[in-house]
Formats: structure tokens, C-alpha cells, sequence
């Protein structure tokens, strides 16, 4: 037994060196085996409805294949270099994760008031009239603001008459506007006539609820 012992030059000393080396061979081999290529950088695209709950539809295009998204929280993910993956419903929770930052520093949505008026003239009804407290504090609650007042009739007379009758009205309305102390600059006036009625109409009809002033606050 004792000739058998780790004395140089015996064979067991010689084989020592080999198996070390095999074993060298195997731990680089498997750590060649688990070794990841780097991730491709990825996007992910969601759609959100508007301020006013409206939702449209985009196109997403990749790697000359594209993905349609037309439903609210549909999204899809994009690999550089790949077409896009298929379109899912991404959950509330996870929206909130995903863009609620974003969202959050978004401006609010605009808000729009309707005033309507008499007949022929640039006088506010009387239930539009009481609208305008509440017009003047959704403009101090949101400086500074862009407000844009255009003015509307219903097709009743000819198109020059109806220009000047509602640039008339539109022009009253900024006036109540500026005795309140709001900032005339801010206020873009603009006349649409008989052109873009709120309800369709044919011509020559008298129609209440396309006489009107828009004043949208942004």
C-alpha cells in the first residue's frame, strides 16, 4: 500500500493533470451553453381613448407585416428587427402601471360650453345666460388658458347675412368674457355662419339649437 502512495513519478500523478483539464473542458463548455444574447431593445404600444372617451384606431408596422388597434387598452409589442407581436387587451392595472405617468402629466382635456340665442339677433337665451358663472370659473380654474369662441347660425337667410350674425354673437360672448376680467388676448374669435350647423338641416330651416356660440377652454 504504501507503494502506492502520491510519490513523483508514479502514474497516478500523470493522470491528475488530464482529468483537471477535462474538467476544465466541461465548465466551459455548459457556461458557453447558458450564456443569453442581449436582449432586443422593445416597445410597447397601447391605445387609450381620448379626453372625451372616444377611441380611434392605429396601424402598427414591423419587419413588412402589420398589426391593426382599434379597441380601447389594445396593445401590442414590438422587437426591433421583428414584425409585431399579436394584439392583446392589456389590463386596467397594468395600463396604470404602464402610462399612468404620462397620463398624469398630460394638461386636462378641454371643456366646452354651448350658448344659444334668440332668433335673429346676438342675444343669449335666458338659460344660456346663466351658464356663463360657470364658463368664467372654468376659465380661472385652468390659467392660463387658450379660449377659442366661434360663433354659429341655423341656415335662415343668405350666407353673408348669417357670416356677420354670428361673428355678432360670437363677439357678445367675448365681451361678457372680458367684463368678468378675462384677458382679451387669449380669446380667438371666429365666425362660421350657416356652414357648420350642430344639427343638419336643409336650407331656409329655422333650427333653435344650431344658433349658437361654441367657446371651447383649453
Amino acid at each position: 500500500m504504501r507503494d502506492h502512495a502520491a510519490r513523483p513519478g508514479s502514474h497516478l500523478s500523470g493522470i491528475l493533470p488530464a482529468v483537471c483539464l477535462l474538467a476544465f473542458a466541461v465548465s466551459s463548455g455548459c457556461a458557453a451553453q447558458i450564456a443569453k444574447p442581449p436582449a432586443k431593445p422593445r416597445d410597447m404600444i397601447v391605445l387609450l381613448p381620448d379626453a372625451e372617451g372616444r377611441t380611434g384606431a392605429i396601424v402598427v408596422y414591423g419587419a413588412g407585416e402589420k398589426r391593426l388597434l382599434s379597441e380601447t387598452r389594445q396593445a401590442v409589442i414590438v422587437e426591433e428587427g421583428s414584425a409585431p407581436g399579436a394584439p392583446f387587451i392589456m389590463p386596467d392595472n397594468d395600463v396604470a402601471a404602464f402610462a399612468g405617468p404620462a397620463l398624469k402629466a398630460l394638461p386636462p382635456p378641454p371643456t366646452r360650453f354651448i350658448l344659444y340665442f334668440e332668433h335673429g339677433t346676438a342675444e343669449l337665451t335666458g338659460k344660456s345666460r346663466a351658464l356663463i358663472p360657470k364658463l368664467i370659473q372654468a376659465i380661472k380654474e385652468r390659467p392660463p388658458v387658450d379660449i377659442s369662441v366661434v360663433g354659429h347660425t341655423d341656415t335662415v337667410g343668405d350666407r353673408p347675412y348669417n357670416y356677420r350674425l354670428s361673428y355678432n354673437r360670437a363677439r357678445a360672448v367675448a365681451a361678457l368674457l372680458t367684463s368678468e376680467g378675462v384677458d382679451p388676448s387669449i380669446l380667438d374669435i371666429a365666425s362660421h355662419g350657416k356652414d357648420n350647423p350642430l344639427i343638419p338641416t336643409g336650407d331656409q330651416v329655422h333650427e333653435p339649437r344650431n344658433r349658437r356660440v361654441e367657446v371651447t377652454v383649453r
